[in-house]
């Protein structure tokens, strides 16, 4: 079983840059396939990105290709995203998520286990 953590939210003007964190517990955190979701109000939770065990594979969402950058680091437990060029409607609680998958996968319901998320603001 593994705890998930997630850090770094926060306001940020249109054009912005922040880098998010989830902080992982638990000994087993380099063979989950690891991924990133993000709610907006009102709207239903999405994919965002993903990033295999070893980072060997990564995916993103298309409206965050190029400017969304996932990697993590087995040694510290850790998963990041960094976002740049945000745009206001980059606005919404971001969650980081773990699954047992050896594939990347985008569905909520394939995921096991989530941290508690993290809002970032963007404002135009």
């Amino acid at each position: 079983q593994v705890q998930l953590v997630e850090s770094g939210g926060g306001l940020v003007q249109a054009g912005g840059s922040l880098r998010l964190s989830c902080a992982a517990s638990g000994r087993t955190f380099s063979t989950y396939t690891m991924g990133w979701f993000r709610q907006a109000p009102g709207k239903e939770r999405e994919f965002v990105a993903a990033i295999s065990w070893n980072s060997g594979r990564i995916y993103y969402v298309d409206s965050v290709k190029g400017r969304f950058t996932i990697s993590r680091d087995n040694a510290k437990n850790t998963v990041y995203l960094q976002m740049n060029s945000l745009k206001p409607e980059d606005t919404a609680v971001y969650y980081c998520a773990a699954t047992v998958l050896f594939r990347l996968v985008t569905g909520i319901d394939e995921y096991d286990y989530w941290g508690q998320g993290t809002q970032v603001n963007v404002s135009s």
